[in-house]
């Protein structure tokens, strides 16, 4: 299957959106299509040994629209990013155009009225034909500048699949047509002397009401534009954290490249205050570097030899070279912009309500004008105010907001998300989150470091605790185990001077015995030290009390001897204690779920507060634990280090990988925090909760919009209070309506997971 993402040019509402997906999703070989009104683009899943890219456009183009591969030709980011500015400069022209002759046309079809000087030409019953050519002239303009409506409107109407464009074209184009009758008749009046003729249609020429719609739907539009332009402002911010050229190493000189040409394997050299250009490995030299605009961890990270470093950091004090091994679309940044915009461009399960309803709401709109306009005539009123009633309910349908509702919001969630260092990968995983009632939480990566050290050191009394330091981490330097390596970068931390060891051996299972200065030392747990007949009885009550609190005791030894015990833990993280209080806050069950031994575990559990724990679980039946807690109604996220958890990130409902964004954690994951802070966890799903209820306010109000405005257009109100709609009105409001849940989107963007 091959996915590929579309540029689709021409839609202006959910139902444009819906008929583009139904066009192709009914091509044979394509297994899903998602399009997205916010972005205009289309991404497509298919079988391209059955369907070709062509024909998908073509399917397109039958629909109404026109379509084409995005980032054809250019890289697809500035493709997208100038396709945005595009957009909102040509808004702003029509709207310009539109405005300045709507309102020469308004100042003289009504400035009389207020007492402003009119030309003479103009006025009066002999002048009427004058003044209906000279307003049929200024609306001109305004009919070319906004002829997208028509072209597309009416050729979407034609092939029965109509959308806001043909609300508005048929709308503002009867208007219009009336208006021309009505410049025929003036005309005849004149003729033939029937001055009462020429009064009644001089007032009935529509000319203004329609240039009106068409230009303030269009300044509607320009501000909608100019607002989504701002939703994708994360997105962009993270395009400009990348450099544009890299200083490399060629032919032994520094030369300065653009990024786009460097290659995997080039040394590149960074200097204080240097911007990170791509992905790679420190080769010489060291520093401390700001990974807080991809991570959000505020305090620069030390790297040295043999450390990653990720494009878009940025090196803080010393200067370093280091060997590119990630470029170009495979960098971290790439794959986060990448995760963002699929994000943003995905389709949250609500939406589909909306791209439900829009689909036969306009077909619907349009009957109700019909209606309205045969049922007012035959009630016995006028033509022209039928025409007005018809008119106003086709222009104040136009299902803008309706349309706008959810994807603004996704935009604007998952670009916020990406600022605090959460990538989301789908807008279903972020409405998802908001219903997670149960966090699962694996141990090691997770709740604590992932990685020993040593806790403490308890020398007997023979020795100090420096002296038991020096012996314990020269004896267990030559050792390859992970509780040895604590004790030696511990040594190596309080700078102890480490002492030769000889006839050196490994007992699996067991410890380690040296000499060290012509005198036997042993090192190991509790059966390696009765093995070797050691009286630990002085020692029994501390160890059993820190086996009790999580940790491994080492016991050290020599000539029978105990000289101390040095106790190594997976010490748990500094913020995992405010993270759970945080999740509990929230009303969600916290779980933990690990390998390790039931001491342990309940030894941590205690620490934290947590309310259960699965204990001695092998990687394998972690998905199967997770399983269970769904099947007992529960509505799960899942979070681990995204490596031997996959299965069970997989399994549960959200699945969240911890850490600096692995591959593995990437692909597994429905979320990835790329800071390592289990805090981020209740952010997530509190910038889910903002979200949801930021849709559901959007959806409420485009869809009481519409419910409310359709009677009161349609007439309903009139016989009792005679309130009726004018169709300049109904575009304002149509407009407004469209500003509004933009704007409330936009709210988003205060977001702040401490409030």
């Amino acid at each position: 299957m091959k996915k590929e993402k579309f540029n689709v040019v021409g839609m202006t509402c959910s139902a444009c959106s819906a008929s583009v997906e139904k066009a192709v999703g009914h091509m044979e070989g394509v297994s899903s299509v998602n399009v997205n009104l916010l972005s205009n683009n289309m991404t497509v899943e298919y079988d391209d040994s059955l369907v070709e890219a062509s024909s998908i456009i073509q399917a397109v183009t039958d629909a109404g629209y026109t379509a084409s591969v995005a980032g054809a030709g250019t890289p697809a980011k500035t493709s997208e990013e100038n396709h945005v500015q595009d957009e909102i400069d040509e808004m702003k022209q029509r709207a310009i155009v539109s405005m300045v002759f709507m309102v020469l046309l308004m100042y003289i079809a009504m400035g009389h009225m207020v007492g402003l000087p009119v030309p003479s030409f103009l006025l009066g019953v002999e002048n009427a034909a004058t003044m209906a050519l000279a307003q049929f002239l200024l609306t001109l303009p305004v009919v070319y500048a906004n002829r997208k409506y028509y072209q597309t409107g009416f050729k979407t109407l034609w092939r029965r699949s109509p959308n806001m464009d043909s609300l508005i074209a048929i709308g503002s184009g009867a208007a219009i047509v009336y208006g021309i009758f009505a410049m025929f008749r003036i005309t005849w009046g004149l003729g033939h002397g029937d001055l009462d003729l020429v009064m009644r249609y001089s007032h009935d020429l529509y000319f203004e009401s329609a240039a009106m719609i068409l230009a303030l739907i269009t300044l509607g539009k320009f501000l909608e534009a100019r607002s989504k332009g701002r939703t994708s402002d994360a997105i962009a911010k993270l395009i400009d954290l990348a450099p544009k050229v890299a200083t490399v190493i060629r032919d032994n000189q520094e030369v300065e490249v653009p990024v786009a040409d460097l290659v995997e394997g080039d040394i590149i050299v960074i200097k204080p205050g240097q911007s990170i250009p791509v992905d790679g490995v420190i080769i010489e030299g060291s520093s401390a570097v700001d990974e807080s605009a991809l991570t959000g961890e505020s305090i620069p990270v030390a790297k040295n030899v043999g450390d990653k470093v990720i494009s878009a950091t940025i090196n803080k004090a010393g200067s370093f070279r280091f060997k590119a091994t990630r470029i170009g679309d495979d960098t971290t940044l790439a794959q986060i912009i990448r995760l963002v915009e699929e994000a943003s461009s995905s389709k949250a399960p609500i939406a589909k309500l909306a791209d439900k309803i829009s689909g036969i709401f306009v077909p619907v709109v349009i009957t109700i004008a019909l209606a309205s306009f045969i049922v007012w005539l035959l009630l016995g009123y006028p033509f022209e105010f039928a025409l007005t009633i018809g008119v106003a309910v086709l222009v104040i349908s136009c299902p803008c907001a309706l349309g706008l509702a959810t994807p603004v919001a996704i935009m604007v969630g998952t670009g916020q998300g990406a600022l605090h260092g959460i990538l989301i990968k789908s807008a279903e995983s972020l409405e998802t989150s908001h219903g997670v009632n149960t966090v699962v939480l694996d141990k090691t990566g997770t709740i604590t470091e992932g990685k020993p050290k040593v806790t403490d050191i308890i020398p007997g009394s023979t020795l100090s605790e420096r002296e038991l330091l020096i012996i314990g981490s020269s004896l267990e330097k030559p050792s390859e185990h992970p509780l040895a390596e604590a004790i030696v970068t511990k040594g190596v931390e309080d700078q102890v001077l480490f002492e030769e060891v000889h006839d050196f051996l490994a007992v699996p299972g067991k410890g380690v015995q040296g000499m060290i200065k012509e005198r036997p030392y042993l090192a190991g747990n509790l059966s390696f030290m009765r093995d070797n007949n050691i009286d630990l009885s002085e020692f029994e009550t501390r160890a059993h009390r820190l086996a009790e609190q999580g940790k491994t005791p080492m016991y050290f030894a020599s000539e029978g001897e105990v000289l101390g015990i040095i106790a190594v833990a997976d010490v748990v993280k500094p913020t995992s204690k405010q993270a759970i209080r945080d999740l509990t806050k929230l009303g969600i069950d916290v779980v933990m779920l690990t390998g390790d031994n039931k001491r342990t575990a309940e030894a941590i559990r205690r620490d934290l507060g947590i309310k259960t724990v699965i204990a001695e679980v092998l990687p394998e039946d972690k998905e199967r634990e997770i399983r269970l807690l769904q099947e007992q109604g529960n509505t799960v996220a899942m979070v681990g280090d995204g490596v031997n958890d996959a299965p069970a990130l997989a399994r549960a409902d959200v699945g969240i990988a911890i850490g600096a964004g692995t591959d593995v954690a990437i692909e597994s994951a429905d979320i990835v925090l790329m800071k390592n802070d289990l805090r981020d966890v209740a952010t997530a799903i509190k910038l889910s909760k903002a979200t949801l209820r930021n849709i559901k306010q959007n959806l409420f109000w485009a869809f009481f919009y519409n419910t409310l405005g359709i009677p009161l257009a349609a007439g309903l109100l009139y016989p009792f209070f005679g309130w009726r709609l004018n169709p300049m009105y109904a575009a304002a409001a149509m407009s407004l309506s469209s500003i509004f849940v933009v704007s409330n989107a936009l709210r988003l963007r205060r977001f702040n997971p401490d409030k």
